[in-house]
C-alpha cells in the first residue's frame, strides 16, 4: 500500500491510579501509585502505527494548554505526524484509570474535552488527509456522526477502513457497511450482537453476525485468548504471545489496533496482520502506561521470530 495510516479520534492525558480495589460510593482509599501521561484511542492508535514502523497522520482537536503540549510532546517522539486544530477556551480531554494492582485490570473514565465536539464539517477539513491515506481507522469516542463522515469519504475514495467499535456504542444504521474491517473485544461484540462471547465458537457466530450487518471482516480481541480473524471465506484464531508477565491492560486494545493497520500497509495478509498485532498487545501489557507500551517495530519482529 502507499500512503500513510490516518486515524481519527480523541486524545487524552490519562491520569493513571493503582490501587488494591476501587473505592466504594462516599469512601477515599490510599493508592499505592500515580502516573500522568498520554492517553485517548485515537491517539494511543496513532503512536502504535507510528512505532511499528508506519507512516502515521493524526486528525483531531486540542485546547491551548498543558494537556496539548503533552499531546505534541509525544507525538513527536512516536513519529506521528499531527493534522490538528486547537481551540482557545475548550480543554484537552482528560482521562481517570483505576488500575487494580493485583491483576493491571482497569476501570476508565474519559472526557474528551474540546475534541467532543469534532463535527461533519471539521471531517470535510480534514478530507484531504483521508482521501490520501492507505489505511483510515476511527473509533468511537468522538462524536458518531464525524467518524460516519470519515468512514464515508475514506470509502469513497476506496481506501481501507478499519472502525475500533470502543467504546461500546450503539452504532447508526448501515454504518458497518463503511468498513472493511470492524475490531471489538468481547464485550463490545456483544453489545453489537447480542451474542455473548464466552467460547471460540461464541466469537464466530458473533462475528459472522457483524459481517452480516455490513463487515467486511470481523477481528474479534480476546484478551488472553488471543483474536479471531473472520470474513465470508476465512476464519482462523490467533493464540496470544506470552511476552512476559502481565502489568497493566490498558493500551492493549489500542496496540493490537495501531499494529494491524501498520501491518496492512507494509502489504501483510490480514490473518498475518492480526499475528503481527497480538504480538504487538503481547509485548504492551507488560509494560505500564497507555501510549508509553506500544512497541517499537523490532520488538514486534523478535516476538514474532521466536513463534
Amino acid at each position: 500500500m502507499t500512503g500513510p495510516i490516518v486515524i481519527l479520534g480523541v486524545f487524552v492525558a490519562d491520569a493513571a491510579y493503582r490501587a488494591d480495589r476501587m473505592p466504594k460510593i462516599g469512601e477515599t482509599l490510599l493508592g499505592n501509585s500515580f502516573a500522568l501521561g498520554p492517553g485517548g484511542k485515537g491517539s494511543n492508535q496513532a503512536v502504535a502505527a507510528a512505532r511499528a514502523g508506519a507512516e502515521t497522520r493524526f486528525l483531531t482537536k486540542l485546547g491551548r494548554d498543558t494537556f496539548a503540549d503533552m499531546a505534541f510532546s509525544v507525538w513527536k517522539e512516536a513519529g506521528v505526524t499531527p493534522a490538528v486544530t486547537q481551540h482557545d477556551g475548550q480543554p484537552t480531554g482528560s482521562a481517570f484509570i483505576f488500575l487494580e494492582e493485583a491483576t493491571g485490570n482497569n476501570a476508565i473514565i474519559i472526557c474528551p474535552g474540546v475534541a467532543g465536539t469534532i463535527a461533519p464539517e471539521d471531517i470535510e477539513h480534514w478530507r484531504g488527509e483521508i482521501e490520501n491515506a492507505s489505511v483510515f481507522m476511527t473509533q468511537l469516542e468522538q462524536p458518531m456522526d464525524a467518524a460516519v463522515r470519515a468512514l464515508e469519504i475514506a470509502r469513497e475514495a476506496r481506501v481501507t477502513t478499519i472502525l475500533n467499535t470502543a467504546p461500546a456504542a450503539d452504532l447508526q444504521d448501515g454504518m458497518l457497511s463503511l468498513c472493511d474491517y470492524v475490531t471489538p473485544n468481547e464485550h463490545e461484540a456483544e453489545g453489537l450482537t447480542g451474542i455473548q462471547v464466552g467460547t471460540l465458537n461464541d466469537a464466530r457466530r458473533a462475528a459472522d453476525r457483524l459481517i452480516e450487518m455490513g463487515a467486511g471482516a470481523a477481528i474479534l480481541t480476546l484478551g488472553e485468548n488471543g483474536a479471531l480473524y473472520h470474513d465470508r471465506k476465512v476464519s482462523e484464531h490467533i493464540p496470544a504471545f506470552d511476552a512476559g508477565r502481565v502489568r497493566e491492560t490498558t493500551g492493549a486494545g489500542d496496540a493490537f489496533n495501531g499494529a494491524f493497520a501498520a501491518a496492512l500497509t507494509r502489504g501483510m495478509t490480514p490473518v498475518d496482520a492480526v499475528r503481527f498485532a497480538c504480538a504487538a498487545a503481547a509485548i504492551s501489557v507488560t509494560r505500564p502506561g497507555a501510549a508509553a507500551s506500544s512497541p517499537r517495530l523490532g520488538e514486534i519482529e523478535a516476538l514474532l521470530a521466536t513463534k
